[in-house]
């Protein structure tokens, strides 16, 4: 049975992934930054072998936005040295890649959908060194692998801005949600299901990037009124605007996904954003 390693397996989408990966005939080794330090080459190394890896999901990553602003060393470590590491060693041992890349790898200028090969410009940390990490494993190009750059990712595990949102809408009768900022949400559970549906027919000679997120088009504004709508909760959202609301790292005014690649390549459908956040929701036993 092949074997699968899934890094980052104690995130939103690491555990999505688990909790999906028994209908799947793969032997699978979900791993945290506690079980398999990445940014340390010998020991994945050490790893890969002795668990003779054949597939790779990339899942792990620095993603506090704001943090790594600050925190540069740790944020390249993860993001950008581990990619390089886990590149070398796909190439060297003609292992799959799936590697989950970011939308905050563009400015968000843009005036229409992101495709593929729209030209990277990430403004922050964050941004900046999940695109070296794209750049380090486009450069070493191991067969058979692929990025997928994805957005605005939640889930039912961890900590997401559904999550927020719906702990917040409990708590308070008004909140200020941003609504100068568009793109998609991601439910993990979609995506984690297209990774494993795809797996199998990955087969290419150079590194291909692709783009996942939920199908339609909102603002975080459009994104909180639905979660309150949904979960009948009382609490009024107004719309602010993003300077209204400074952080230390700079997101993204528009981060829309053009996914017509991933589509017409592995034949997959992918659902709206509406009807995914409402299973999440019934996950979470807050659907009403």
């Amino acid at each position: 049975m092949p074997k699968v390693l899934i890094t980052g397996g104690d995130g939103q989408l690491g555990n999505e992934l688990q909790a999906l990966s028994g209908g799947y005939n793969y032997t699978f080794f979900f791993t945290s930054r506690d079980t398999l330090d990445i940014s340390d080459e010998a020991n994945l190394r050490d790893y890969i072998q002795t668990h003779q890896i054949d597939s790779i999901i990339n899942c792990a990553a620095y993603t506090a936005v704001d943090k790594a602003e600050e925190d540069v060393k740790n944020a390249d470590k993860i993001n950008h040295l581990a990619v390089q590491y886990l590149a070398e060693i796909s190439k060297e041992k003609n292992i799959k890649l799936i590697h989950i890349s970011t939308d905050y790898v563009f400015d968000g200028k843009n005036f229409k959908p992101y495709t593929e090969e729209d030209p990277t410009d990430p403004k922050g940390v964050y941004g900046k060194t999940k695109c070296e990490g794209e750049k380090a494993l486009l450069a070493i190009n191991p067969a058979n692998s692929i990025i997928i750059r994805t957005s605005w990712v939640y889930s039912s595990f961890g900590a997401n801005f559904v999550k927020t949102m719906l702990r917040l809408g409990k708590e308070k009768e008004s909140l200020g949600v941003i609504f100068d900022q568009v793109g998609t949400p991601t439910y993990a559970k979609d995506l984690a299901k297209t990774i494993l549906d795809i797996l199998p027919k990955i087969k290419n000679e150079c590194v291909e990037i692709y783009h996942y997120s939920n199908e339609g088009v909102l603002s975080w504004y459009d994104f909180a009124k639905e979660i309150m709508r949904m979960a009948k909760l009382s609490c009024t959202i107004n719309p602010i605007e993003t300077k209204e609301y400074p952080t230390p790292a700079t997101r993204p005014h528009y981060s829309l996904l053009n996914k017509l690649k991933i589509k017409r390549d592995f034949g997959i459908i992918i659902p709206y954003w509406k009807d995914s956040l409402d299973v999440c929701l019934k996950t979470l036993g807050e659907r009403k």
